[in-house]
């Protein structure tokens, strides 16, 4: 029992350090794969929970402190319990079904089963910590054009639990099959047996099995798109002007915030007269560039207003807006030199416990933070904004997944659906300080650039912002914590890859395959039980 605890606690902390900035993807196999072993066997479905749990624990533990870095230990501390649940579900589930023939595939698809209800379950879902989001240095990310980020997971959990039912076939023990329980009547013989290598064929046939998937993933990378291949090509600007300082009280300074983009965008506009830098078709700001409601504040509006006539190129500017019911809406509004604020997305994807706080009256008796949780409510809409670009031609269609909105597959999927040509990330990330976050999210955008096939521009307050090209690769970025500019000429495209054609077919797919392999395994263990012993 210890030897499996910590060996479940190992598989977390290996597929922990397969996400960014580490570029150690390989492991995330590896970590399926010893979770895996650890929880295969006949004995209690609740062992498996058990180990499962312990894995999501050291897994969750690590990847999320930064939830906890202004508001103190309880957020984080119980948001990665709640996820690690959901981790404890695959491990009861694949003990549950190890004992079916094709095993290894009824257990990764337990793997997407389980993270399509974490990432729907409870408040809307919690993404984060996908296994494919780890995935975007790894040769398993052009299946993404295929599937999306549910393939991705399901090929690596595959990968890992091939690679288990290979080791098994090759080193057999003697006094233990590779069926679960089938040495269980078999006396005066070692629980674990006394392995012993089998043929070189075997050996060379489990290895080849393990390998093709990722080596397809390397194939497929020859079909993805170029960084020029696409349509007429713009030039986009995406500024990061910084913020006076980090934390919760980041907006304090509303005006510097705002201020900071506007200098910096005035900057290029300065550079661009002077030669130095090409004239943007369209410029980004991020999420929260403008925390003062331009469209209440005419102090705002002009300033804003100002850099969209000196940068000759409209802007979408990322604000919060006030409603008439006191509520706000987090907005990015497309903002014209001459007619001023035109169509907006209006962030439909909300952030419980940060952008608003449900069961306000229960979770304020844990954290004295609960109250500075937001009073934001969600928009509606299909995700997509409609810009002319400075130098002519006809509008671009923009499909925008403000911040924490990557995390989720319908948010890009419904503005591709409604024609997106290009894609952004506008974020702040000024609340989580120095840590990983920013990486973490920038590597949901590229998988999403694969999925959809469309370049992405991450514009962020503080960093990483970053030029992310169809096929994935980061074109360019900036550092953190200073005012940057990053701009880059992006072709815009209309055809769409099977990911997007499909939709979430593939995961609903995979979901009702491991239901289904749950289901025969629980009639087949109520069978067992039920039959009469021997006299």
């Amino acid at each position: 029992m210890l030897i499996r605890s910590i060996g479940a606690i190992v598989a977390g902390l290996l597929l922990f350090a397969s996400f960014p900035p580490r570029t150690l993807w390989f492991l995330a196999p590896v970590a399926v794969g010893l979770l895996t072993v650890v929880v295969r066997g006949n004995g209690r479905l609740r062992g498996g929970f058990g180990y499962g749990m312990l894995a999501g624990l050291g897994f969750f533990l690590p990847l999320l402190p930064w939830t906890g870095i202004y508001v103190g230990p309880v957020p984080w501390l119980a948001l990665s319990t709640v996820c690690a649940v959901y981790v404890g579900l695959f491990g009861l589930l694949a003990r549950l079904v190890s004992g079916l023939r094709w095993w290894p595939l009824w257990v990764a698809a337990a793997w997407t089963l389980t993270e399509w209800a974490r990432s729907s379950f409870p408040f809307g879902g919690f993404p984060w910590g996908r296994i494919a989001f780890g995935q975007a240095d790894g040769w398993y990310l052009p299946f993404a054009m295929l599937g999306g980020a549910p393939l991705i997971g399901f090929l690596v959990a595959l990968t890992g639990t091939l690679a288990v039912a290979g080791v098994l076939r090759v080193w057999r023990g003697r006094g233990e099959s590779d069926v679960p329980g089938a040495s269980a009547n078999v006396p005066h013989r070692p629980r674990w047996g006394v392995p012993r290598l089998t043929s070189w064929t075997r050996i060379i046939g489990a290895a080849s099995i393990v390998a093709i998937i990722p080596l397809t993933g390397v194939i497929l990378r020859t079909a993805l798109p170029g960084p020029e291949d696409g349509n007429r090509p713009i030039t986009v600007a995406a500024i990061q002007g910084s913020v006076p300082r980090l934390g919760l009280d980041f907006n304090a300074q509303r005006r510097a915030v705002l201020d900071n983009h506007v200098k910096r965008t005035e900057e290029l506009a300065a550079a661009v007269a002077a030669g130095t830098a090409p004239q943007p078709d369209v410029v980004i700001w991020p999420e929260n560039s403008s925390d003062i409601d331009p469209l209440r504040n005419a102090d705002a509006a002009a300033l804003i207003t100002r850099a969209a006539r000196d940068i000759k190129a409209p802007i979408l500017v990322g604000a919060v807006l006030v409603n008439d019911d006191r509520t706000t809406t987090n907005s990015v509004i497309v903002w014209t030199a001459d007619g001023g604020p035109a169509e907006r997305h209006d962030k439909k994807i909300i952030q419980p416990f940060g952008e608003y706080l449900p069961m306000r009256s229960f979770f304020r008796l844990f954290s004295e933070y609960a109250d500075r949780a937001g009073y934001f409510v969600p928009g509606t809409g299909d995700g997509v904004v409609h810009a002319e670009p400075a130098s002519g031609g006809a509008p671009v269609a923009i499909g925008v997944a403000t911040c924490y909105e990557v995390a989720f597959d319908r948010a890009f999927q419904q503005a591709m659906d409604a024609g997106a040509q290009l894609l952004t990330v506008p974020s702040n990330n000024a609340t989580f300080g120095d840590s990983e976050m920013t990486f973490q999210q920038l590597a949901m955008s590229r998988v999403r650039a694969v999925e959809h096939g469309r370049a992405v521009v991450v514009s962020v307050t503080t960093g990483v912002s970053a030029i992310i090209t169809a096929d994935g690769t980061i074109q360019e970025q900036t550092e953190q914590f200073v005012p940057a500019a990053l701009v880059a000429k992006l072709p815009l495209r209309d055809d769409t890859t099977p990911a997007t054609r499909l939709g979430p077919t593939p995961e609903w797919i995979l979901c009702i395959l491991a239901a289904a392999a749950a289901v025969a395994a629980i009639r087949r263990r109520t069978n067992t039980l039920a039959e009469p012993t021997g006299r």
